[in-house]
């Protein structure tokens, strides 16, 4: 290739530089939207874990759309009141306090509860477990136990007890809701603080069944049920379920009806004393 070729090659793809970077010059100023500044500024005072419990995947998304008017400052449901408070007066609102809600668990069948039906030699998740016969306990509804949910848990909040089941720590949890899709189970719930009153059963067994399975299984007996009335109790397919629409809050139930001390009234949990000890 003689110099001639050569100098040619060279300012023709020196030509095209020039005119595509004028072009993305042109393009960045005709296409170049200005971001809101409030949005850094609701940043700051989000807790920046990207946990996805408002249903956005992160902070930076969420405080895009409380400034665009698009969801409340209190959607968020890791963030203090405080950090509630000063989102609201970032954006000249009016502060909206929402509930705090906490994970329930909704299952006490733990190893020394529960039926066995063999040894599980599988994966070791709860996920893996489910499509591979479910684990080792009969009760096809409990707590398969290899802590999916704990894994899930950006807080710590959650751990597995001695008996095979997951403790919430009320104290840390945020009500972020990971720990409630990484149950493939579906027996972590969300639940508003002023909750008392649950049925920690999600079996729909027949009563035969269900003593069989579990000694802390609803048997679908219905005194419950009838203590509170079909206005705030019912019984579905062999299980009491509560109308938390106008129940629930009410610590003073006698959850010693129960047979099977199914039906408690759970209150604010404290960290355990190892907890507390390393937050000290």
């Amino acid at each position: 290739m003689d110099l001639g070729s050569v100098l040619i090659s060279v300012a023709s793809m020196g030509g095209l530089g020039i005119v595509f970077s004028a072009g993305l010059s042109i393009a960045n100023k005709k296409l170049h939207v200005e971001e809101d500044p409030r949005i850094a500024l609701v940043v700051e005072e989000l807790p920046g874990v990207n946990c996805g419990g408002c249903g956005l995947p992160g902070c930076g998304k969420f405080a895009e759309a409380v400034v665009n008017g698009e969801m409340a400052p209190s959607a968020c449901p890791v963030s203090t009141d405080d950090a509630v408070i000063a989102i609201s007066e970032i954006l000249g609102v009016e502060v909206e306090q929402s509930d705090r809600m906490l994970a329930r668990v909704f299952c006490q069948g733990g190893e020394a509860e529960t039926a066995k039906k063999g040894v599980y030699n599988g994966i070791e998740t709860c996920v893996a477990a489910t499509f591979a016969g479910g684990g080792d306990k009969l009760c096809s509804y409990g707590c398969i136990g290899f802590a999916d949910c704990v894994a899930s848990c950006p807080f710590d909040a959650i751990f597995m007890n001695d008996n095979g089941l997951p403790v919430v720590i009320d104290e840390k949890c945020t009500g972020c809701g990971n720990c409630v899709e990484a149950c493939p189970r579906d027996i972590i719930e969300l639940h508003p603080e002023r909750h008392k009153l649950f049925v920690l059963c999600k079996n729909h067994d027949s009563p035969k069944e269900s003593r069989k399975i579990c000694t802390r299984a609803c048997v679908g007996c219905g005194i419950c049920a009838r203590i509170a009335g079909e206005t705030n109790m019912v019984m579905d397919n062999n299980l009491a379920v509560i109308n938390y629409n106008v129940y629930g809050t009410d610590t003073d139930f006698p959850v010693e009806k129960c047979p099977t001390d199914g039906l408690v009234v759970l209150n604010m949990s404290p960290m355990p004393e190892k907890e507390v000890a390393e937050s000290a």
